[in-house]
């Protein structure tokens, strides 16, 4: 079955990165940002941007046969998460997740698609995300949730996400998308179980999550491996760490140094990694800008943000949707009347910052399907 999708607060349409192999087929986005409108628009110059979300109830119908089978959409995540203070559904950021649900009735898919910040669950003590569900419920939605971390999909980024999947009229085809047969039994496997498949390395020169020619994913929900970066001097792999670097400080990140996956993506230009200059004394990054700290050993508390011997420099705008699985140079765009190559680091920033994890939207996908050839 090829899914005919509907997504909101679309940003660059990770959904539709991550579908395409599956043949679904966007019917309208919803964004309203004018950069990410621009990359919907680059990608996607045949498929309808509604704008903004909040006008769902004049947005066209679709008759029967091109019909909204899915919704998909991450309304936005600030009213939920520390940064945005916990507002919860007195913000009116956060009563978009109400709205979603306006547009699930309105089109009244089959399947729908939710995904936001841990912060949800215990946004005013669990309540925010109860009215959610249990509108969710009133609207005739059986529904699942399940809290992913895309280090477990093939990315090296630790990123949880809340995601609910709903299906109309029965709870549990939702739940069969979400979890796998030893988990609804009571038999849950160990979160890092220690096996030899792991993704690639993140690399500045080949590889990545997501190959575009052959348009696979690393799906295994296994521990993505170190990034690496190729310098000069033969094009010598030198590893890199992410560590603890400037806005990447706060508590639902924690400031420890790990080895195989960096903090969560944000939408900062500040996210680090850093590298041994043991082996050479002056490398020369291919691919990035370096942000020389010298030899310190700056430290916070009993944690080492900057370690002896070690380089620091910002993570690029590829390597940043390489962390979120996309295709390389994805929102390089023609950009305010400038060619791709001089598109502003700023905004592709923020836009893989705000996205959703390609291979954890894929994995999803691919749940849906196997669900979709089960008998009713």
């Amino acid at each position: 079955m090829k899914m005919r999708y509907a997504s909101v607060c679309s940003g660059v349409e990770a959904p539709t990165v991550a579908w395409h192999p599956l043949g679904w087929k966007p019917q309208f986005f919803s964004e309203i940002e004018k950069f990410p409108s621009a990359v919907l628009e680059h990608h996607y110059p045949d498929v309808p941007n509604h704008g903004d979300m909040l006008n769902y109830k004049d947005w066209p119908d679709y008759d029967k046969a091109n019909g909204i089978q899915l919704l998909v959409g991450g309304t936005p995540c600030q009213s939920f998460s520390v940064a945005g203070l916990r507002k919860g559904l007195d913000d009116p950021r956060g009563n978009l997740m109400l709205t979603f649900l306006g547009v699930a009735k309105k089109y009244n898919p089959k399947w729908i698609i939710w995904e936001n910040v841990p912060g949800v669950l215990s946004s005013n003590k669990g309540r925010d995300f109860g009215t959610f569900l249990g509108a969710l419920g009133k609207i005739g939605y059986g529904f699942a949730y399940r809290l992913c971390d895309a280090q477990y999909f093939g990315l090296a980024q630790r990123r949880k996400r809340v995601f609910v999947v709903g299906y109309l009229g029965d709870w549990r085809r939702a739940a069969a998308v979400l979890f796998e047969r030893e988990s609804l039994s009571g038999h849950p496997a160990p979160s890092r179980e220690a096996r030899e498949e792991v993704a690639q390395c993140l690399t500045t020169r080949t590889g990545s999550a997501y190959d575009p020619l052959t348009e696979s994913f690393v799906t295994e929900q296994t521990t993505a491996n170190t990034i690496t970066a190729s310098y000069g001097m033969g094009g010598v792999d030198y590893e890199t760490k992410p560590i603890a670097f400037g806005a990447q400080n706060s508590a639902s990140q924690g400031d420890s140094v790990s080895e195989h996956v960096t903090p969560t993506l944000d939408k900062s230009k500040t996210q680090a990694v850093a590298y041994d200059m043991k082996q050479h004394h002056n490398p020369q990054p291919t691919d990035t800008m370096a942000l020389t700290a010298g030899n310190c050993n700056t430290v916070r508390g009993d944690t080492p943000l900057l370690q002896t011997n070690m380089q620091v420099r910002r993570l690029t705008p590829r390597e940043t949707e390489r962390l979120q699985g996309f295709p390389d140079d994805y929102t390089q765009i023609p950009w305010r009347n400038k060619a791709p190559e001089d598109c502003p680091d700023g905004p592709r920033y923020k836009a893989m910052g705000n996205s959703m994890a390609v291979p954890v939207m894929r994995w999803i996908g691919e749940r849906i399907e196997m669900v979709e050839e089960l008998p009713v």
